[in-house]
């Protein structure tokens, strides 16, 4: 048997280490940190993220109905209630500034990317065990983080996104997605092999969405039937 060493969450970045690279790497995140990404593909961006949230928020929701203690009860139900803000405050600020109407925001589809990923983490957090349903909402908060680290070394002068990026570079965010792995990491660490094993396959499954993400936004992907 093979042994590992660091935590869950250091093993896990680790094991996806390249797909992280491959996810700064994509041309969104490339052309969003120059400043020339095409106002078109942001405005597309911002409605599937601002659906996403409240997927994302549900999720959180279901994994604290799960949590084993108190703590984690509180901790990821104040998640959940920050991803529904978050996603209010995506309407009244970035959207009024790109002239998205609540009419078309509403009206607009999921995208298949964002529907799937919507519905896997709720589907994970509904009918998996509490570190499996963990293991699978990590990758878009420290995914994130880390994009949003990146983004900000390589954002051009008088960038038009500088504030999107403020957002997920912010230290604020960081502290939160800090404590978020400080709880997987103690839930990983009483774990047996089986849920570790289902806790990683779960997190590269949410890593490989989150990239999914990221690119079918720049190709403003819709259904094609």
């Amino acid at each position: 048997m093979q042994h590992h060493t660091g935590s869950f969450c250091d093993q896990a970045w680790e094991r996806n280490l390249l797909l992280f690279q491959a996810t700064l790497d994509l041309p969104f995140n490339r052309e969003l940190a120059a400043g020339t990404l095409p106002r078109d593909v942001f405005r597309h961006y911002m409605i599937q993220d601002a659906h996403y949230l409240v997927a994302f928020g549900r999720a959180l929701a279901a994994a604290a109905a799960k949590a084993d203690d108190a703590d984690g009860v509180v901790q990821f139900a104040a998640a959940a209630q920050e991803a529904v803000v978050a996603e209010r405050e995506l309407h009244h600020s970035f959207m009024r500034e790109y002239a998205i109407t609540p009419e078309e925001f509403a009206s607009t589809p999921l995208s298949p990317t964002c529907h799937h990923y919507c519905h896997f983490l709720q589907s994970v957090a509904w009918s998996r065990s509490y570190p499996v349903a963990l293991a699978a909402l990590l990758p878009c908060f420290w995914i994130y983080a880390e994009v949003g680290v990146d983004l900000q070394k390589r954002t051009a002068a008088g960038n038009p996104y500088q504030s999107w990026i403020d957002t997920y570079g912010g230290e604020d965010f960081h502290a939160h997605v800090r404590a978020v792995r400080n709880t997987i990491d103690a839930v990983a660490a009483q774990a047996d092999a089986r849920t570790l094993a289902e806790m990683h396959a779960a997190y590269t499954d949410a890593a490989r969405l989150e990239w999914m993400f990221w690119d079918s936004a720049y190709r403003m992907q819709t259904w094609s039937c």
